[in-house]
């Protein structure tokens, strides 16, 4: 995996709009076998610029294109480093993106000030859906024909159920939610995930499992999660979802220690 100092010299790659021109980025070092590209993208869904980490296969063409989200006080290349996704791309043949979001729990949002500029909304959510997956595509090579996954961790788990629900089956080829950052009533949320009652309501993914219903799942929580009990409520409305509610906390160990069985889960929903 890069260093510290490599990581950071990739995000410092110039960004351009994906829909507009192609993506481009830096070169880091990566495993054997892996090509890994550091840059930066901006998009008109969210202030600045938002850092990105792709690793695909060195020389075959990828099997699949895994859009990874990170938790709250992460980012894109920081969860690439600190799940060990990289090190799992030669092995399953998976390309695999990860964008910087922010701590929005991408999804639309109120007004936010970032210095003296004050912008009206932001959604990195649809950042994501419409600059950051079509990007992703042009650096893997990964048709539009073929459908993506989600792997997210704690805010990402919860952003990745809610993005592959807005995207729907046919887009999506399956989704894994690790220590998803999940609440059953608008009361018990976090400070700032939500804007109000009506902001949770309205991204509620308790509200969205018929749609999600219809796409492979596979739910990963530690049972000393303090969102354990959420995330089984979860998956008692899901019964298709593979389940693996196993020893663990809400912590970097956990979801690097899992990260290699979920990718070898989502390869396999690519072969016949």
């Amino acid at each position: 995996m890069p260093t510290r100092r490599q990581a950071l010299l990739g995000l410092a790659a110039a960004g351009i709009t994906p829909t507009m021109a192609g993506c481009r980025g830096t070169a880091s070092e990566a495993p054997t076998g892996v090509r890994r590209i550091d840059g930066s993208l901006r998009s008109r869904h969210v202030p600045g610029s938002s850092s990105y980490a792709v690793a695909t296969p060195e020389k075959d063409a990828p099997t699949g294109l895994i859009i990874a989200l990170h938790g709250y006080g992460s980012n894109g290349p920081h969860m690439m480093e600190l799940l060990g996704l990289a090190d799992h791309v030669k092995r399953t043949g998976l390309a695999i993106a990860a964008i910087s979001g922010g701590n929005y729990y991408w999804h639309a949002r109120r007004a936010v000030s970032t210095g003296k500029n004050q912008h009206p909304a932001l959604d990195p959510g649809a950042m994501v859906l419409d600059d950051f997956i079509p990007a992703a595509r042009k650096l893997t090579g990964i048709p539009e024909s073929m459908p993506v996954s989600f792997l997210g961790f704690s805010m990402g788990g919860y952003g990745s159920l809610l993005l592959a629900s807005q995207l729907g089956p046919e887009k999506v080829l399956g989704i894994v939610p690790t220590s998803a950052a999940l609440w059953t009533d608008p009361g018990m949320s976090a400070a700032g995930a939500f804007d109000d009652r009506e902001d949770f309501l309205a991204h509620d993914v308790f509200t969205r499992t018929e749609v999600l219903s219809r796409i492979p799942m596979r739910l990963d929580c530690g049972t000393s999660d303090s969102f354990i009990d959420a995330n089984r409520a979860f998956a008692d409305k899901l019964p298709h979802a593979v389940t693996n509610f196993d020893a663990g906390g809400h912590t970097g160990d956990y979801w690097h220690a899992h990260a290699g069985r979920q990718l070898e889960w989502l390869t396999s929903l690519a072969r016949p």
